[in-house]
């Protein structure tokens, strides 16, 4: 008897696979691979997702509409243009639905996030990659990268895992030099922690064209990735497609809730901010005593180079670290072997990585 059988490209796709949060034998975990907020969520969302307990057998609003009200209130952006998602990789993998298929290239930079070309090869279109520069992509090189066939490009910025990013006027250089058929998505899931002043999460070339969309999560800067919650600002006609082909109840409710009192509690998303702007420089200035190399990071997580020698490798660190209870994410995935990326945590477990760094730096001969 013949079972069913897939579409070939579905077997081609390599299962995501997230930071690990556990070590056998470890008393204690200091977990900084997933790059979730130091400080945790706010305890207004807590609140707010503990009062739903009681409806749990209730519908979520189907429509985020105090969500989306919230946001637009917070952002200055219309409602009706927002749609809401089971985290912001649900909206991703519906624009490639949606917009490509068989035949059709979904193009991102060469060290952009894996979801991309899961997204991609999900729906039977082919992932396409475009070379970075210094680790940071690359507008004329995603360009070049564009064929008669390219039908979505996926632009993280600032980028996972890199934490490099475009200024806003590359970013309007990029979306000119596109087709107008070409759909331009800007994956802005850190975008709360850049405080760069050439910086824009998209919002405008949203407002200006009918065929960008810019994306956010709610599970980096409010720490709700436990929660699966994320939002895409669209042009009218394209927030009217996903519409149609998201699930009816796509976010549960305590999700929905938490987004609203996490947007609300501006004083702690500017706490977990301002901890941010403080730890990250620090990781960058204690990495460069030890000699090891960093990307110029703008999002909570630094990406360290270590050497190619025998016992100074990254897979060395990686275990060295893993040994001291401390888990980072290996970069081999991302075509990126001699680099950790390591989270910002909060300021003990900081503290605890520079220290164990500094203890195998010392042991190489």
């Amino acid at each position: 008897m013949t079972a069913p059988t897939p579409r070939p490209d579905i077997m081609d796709i390599r299962p995501y696979v997230g930071g690990e949060s556990a070590l056998e034998g470890a008393a204690r975990v200091i977990k900084l691979s997933s790059n979730e907020g130091a400080l945790g969520p706010s305890p207004k969302a807590m609140e707010a997702f503990r009062a739903q307990a009681a409806d749990m057998h209730r519908y979520p609003d189907g429509g985020a509409t105090r969500l989306r009200k919230a946001l637009a209130s917070r952002w200055g952006v219309d409602a009706e243009r927002i749609v809401c998602g089971a985290g912001s990789d649900e909206l991703l993998g519906l624009l490639c639905r949606a917009f490509a298929g068989p035949g059709d290239e979904v193009l991102y930079s060469a060290h952009g996030f894996l979801m991309y070309a899961i997204a991609a090869k999900s729906c039977g279109a082919t992932p396409v990659t475009a070379p970075e520069v210094d680790l940071t992509a690359s507008v004329d090189n995603l360009l070049a990268a564009v064929t008669p066939r390219t039908k979505v490009l996926f632009l993280a910025n600032p980028n996972n895992p890199t934490g490099t990013y475009l200024p806003a006027d590359e970013v309007k250089r990029l979306r000119a030099g596109l087709r107008p058929d070409i759909l331009l998505v800007i994956d802005a899931a850190y975008c709360e922690f850049v405080v760069k002043n050439d910086y824009t999460p998209g919002i405008e070339l949203v407002d200006s064209s009918d065929n960008t969309v810019m994306c956010r999560t709610f599970s980096k800067i409010f720490a709700l990735g436990g929660l699966r919650l994320g939002w895409a600002y669209c042009p009218p006609g394209i927030a009217d497609v996903l519409n149609r082909v998201r699930n009816p109840f796509n976010v549960a409710a305590p999700a929905l809730a938490a987004g609203v009192a996490a947007l609300e509690d501006t004083a702690f998303a500017d706490l977990t901010r301002g901890h941010n702007d403080y730890w990250l420089p620090w990781m960058r200035d204690e990495l460069a005593k030890l000699g090891l190399p960093t990307t110029p990071s703008v999002c909570n997580f630094v990406l360290i180079q270590f050497p190619k020698a025998e016992g100074c490798t990254a897979q060395a660190a990686d275990a060295y670290l893993r040994g001291q209870g401390i888990i980072t994410r290996a970069m081999a995935g991302y075509g990126l072997p001699d680099w950790l990326r390591i989270t910002i945590g909060n300021g003990e477990e900081n503290q605890a990585v520079i220290a164990a760094l500094a203890a195998f730096k010392a042991s190489w001969k």
